[in-house]
């Protein structure tokens, strides 16, 4: 009896471990078809992300999608840097859920960096939003992400000040705000990283203590 209620739970274990694993897959697939279906793609750039075929690990070899194992369709980064891209910050990445880097630079993203950030980005260890068109506050929730290596945001129309919660990310290596229209006091906790001054540099409203690092008050 005991042996018998020893191998009921095995098995039971194993369909677990399956479930949990076509959910993944599934999650993931899901992940990138939204990001398609959300972003217009004038080049024909993501011709290659055919969903129509089920083999496990398809997805990785899609265009600009890594994964951890190429025979496992479990995103590892999302790299679509200069390809055209046009259209909103897609909300569909969260379902990628083990994603550590998303770059989506040089591309012609327009609105709001989502106010959840931290939900839909989770376990990111890079985040690349450069040179687009981008508007609106930085989401305090980048603070949150606190696995972070890179953060770069430069070359769009932010407003509004840079969150003091940025100042938590331990991790931060990288960090670019240059080029947007930022105000406000950089937080001094975040001054203390010793980014290059360019990290900041063409946000004339944007000062540093009670001095206007980039330029003079008006």
């Amino acid at each position: 009896m005991e042996n018998s209620s020893l191998l009921i739970l095995h098995i039971l274990f194993i369909l677990a471990c399956f479930a949990i694993c076509n959910y993944a897959v599934k999650s993931d697939i899901d992940c990138l078809r939204s990001i398609k279906e959300s972003l217009e793609d004038p080049e024909n750039l993501l011709s290659s992300w055919d969903f129509s075929n089920n083999t496990e690990g398809h997805i990785c070899g899609f265009t600009g999608v890594e994964c951890w194992h190429p025979d496992e369709s479990t995103v590892l980064n999302i790299r679509l840097s200069d390809m055209g891209l046009r259209g909103p910050f897609p909300l569909g990445v969260k379902n990628c859920t083990s994603l550590t880097g998303i770059d989506l630079s040089n591309n012609h993203l327009t609105g709001h960096i989502p106010s959840d950030v931290a939900h839909v980005l989770s376990f990111v260890t890079t985040v690349d939003l450069s040179s687009n068109s981008l508007s609106g506050p930085i989401p305090p929730g980048f603070g949150n992400l606190s696995f972070m290596n890179v953060l770069r945001l430069d070359n769009n129309q932010l407003t509004g000040q840079i969150p003091p919660g940025l100042s938590e990310l331990k991790r931060l290596k990288k960090f670019s705000v240059a080029n947007n229209r930022l105000s406000g006091k950089v937080p001094i906790e975040l001054q203390l990283y010793n980014f290059p001054a360019d990290s900041y540099a063409n946000n004339l409203e944007l000062c540093q203590g009670r001095s206007y690092v980039f330029g003079d008050p008006k």
